[in-house]
């Protein structure tokens, strides 16, 4: 690596770090020389491919992009200036295929994952098969097309995550207010409020003894928050308990259509019951009173729970939320259910689209690295 540079005291000097899981490299924040400890550094320039020599076992490599160029790396990374031949970009992306990840790790020495060290004189004995610079070329165009197919989908999901939010913030009452900014035709009446444990249950959970193997493995789901992410409906649990672990336990059986709430470990992640079910003691799971309370209206006020549940949780060890606090949640309500059903429906809709987005997201995604296996072993030629 050439370019090394002196820290002076008074000069303001851009740092940079590489991300895991081929993450790229990125801005650390800008410091006067006087308070980098460190002063063996070296001059970046756009187009470097940088190594994390105590990270690449995770993926910590990439190319510095024309925004950090001028910036500084100390010497616990390696850079490397690529050669007339050689697309860096293609370079990148090839060092991402399962070979190299797997190399850059038997390639690292040390007793902890954490703590293993890059040999770089072995990596740089080691030969690169690279098509000619034309073929690199074009296989760049090819990717880089999945990538703007990528970056549209991300596009049209961020666009109607942003719509989404937009009808959350005006399609329900601002504190004061009885009626929201934005309401379906034929709905005049002002809301009212209401206290959630007057249209649904506040339900917890339990835990069989896990010291009982005839407990386990049976046939009702049981949940843990744990399982709870960004997913709208849960329908199958990653344990199950038995008839006998249930009549042993303090759990209860959710009816379909419950909301459940995790109430510690993170309060406010919510999923609505396909099937019904029960969870551990880590829930104070919505099940809405027949006629009073949609389950999809409710599910869509999720950020309003978790303001609330967070707010109001107590406990020594962690935050958590009781079920008579979530009873007492006071909220403004539509005075019908068709007004709860036609607001839930249509958030029922937005969701729906942004899951298609995702999924087709995914789809892409996996077609760009089927793509980048074919391509950049070789296995599949790219002519001119």
């Amino acid at each position: 690596m050439e370019r090394p540079i002196s820290l002076e005291d008074e000069e303001k000097y851009e740092l940079v770090t590489v991300r895991r899981r081929f993450g790229g490299v990125d801005s650390r924040g800008t410091y006067l020389g006087k308070n980098v400890l460190v002063k063996n550094y070296f001059c970046l320039c756009t187009g470097d491919f940088v190594i994390s020599k105590r990270q690449i076992a995770h993926g910590a490599c990439g190319v510095v992009p024309a925004e950090l160029d001028g910036a500084v790396v100390s010497n616990e990374y390696n850079v490397f200036i690529p050669q007339e031949g050689t697309n860096i970009n293609i370079f990148n992306l090839m060092m991402q295929l399962p070979h190299y990840r797997r190399l850059f790790y038997l390639m690292s020495d040390g007793v902890h994952i954490e703590k293993l060290l890059f040999k770089t004189d072995d990596w740089m004995r080691r030969s690169l098969a690279m098509p000619s610079l034309e073929e690199q070329a074009r296989i760049a165009s090819i990717l880089t097309m999945q990538d703007q197919i990528i970056e549209l989908e991300q596009q049209k999901i961020e666009e109607i995550k942003k719509t989404k939010r937009f009808f959350l913030e005006k399609m329900f009452p601002k504190e004061g207010q009885a009626v929201p900014e934005i309401r379906f035709k034929g709905f005049t009446a002002p809301w009212e409020q209401r206290k959630l444990g007057d249209i649904a249950d506040i339900v917890g959970g339990g835990t069989p003894s896990t010291g009982n193997p005839s407990y386990w493995d049976g046939e009702i789901d049981w949940y843990a928050p744990a399982e709870i992410a960004d997913q709208i409906y849960a329908n199958s649990s990653q344990k199950k308990i038995t008839d006998s672990g249930y009549e042993n336990s303090s759990a209860k059986m959710l009816p379909p259509g419950t909301v459940l709430f995790t109430s510690r470990a993170g309060i406010g992640k919510t999923a609505i019951l396909i099937r019904k079910g029960c969870t551990n003691q880590g829930f104070q799971s919505i099940v809405p009173h027949r006629g009073e309370l949609d389950s999809y209206f409710i599910f869509s006020r999720t950020e309003e729970l978790k303001r609330y549940g967070e707010l109001v949780g107590a406990g020594s060890t962690f935050v958590e939320v009781s079920g008579k606090q979530m009873a007492e949640m006071e909220l403004m309500m539509p005075p019908t259910m068709r007004e709860q059903q036609t607001i839930g429906g249509f958030f029922r809709q937005l969701d729906h689209l942004i899951t298609l987005h995702q999924r087709e997201l995914a789809e892409v995604g996996k077609y760009k690295k089927a793509l980048m296996q074919l391509l950049l072993t070789g296995l599949v030629r790219v002519n001119a």
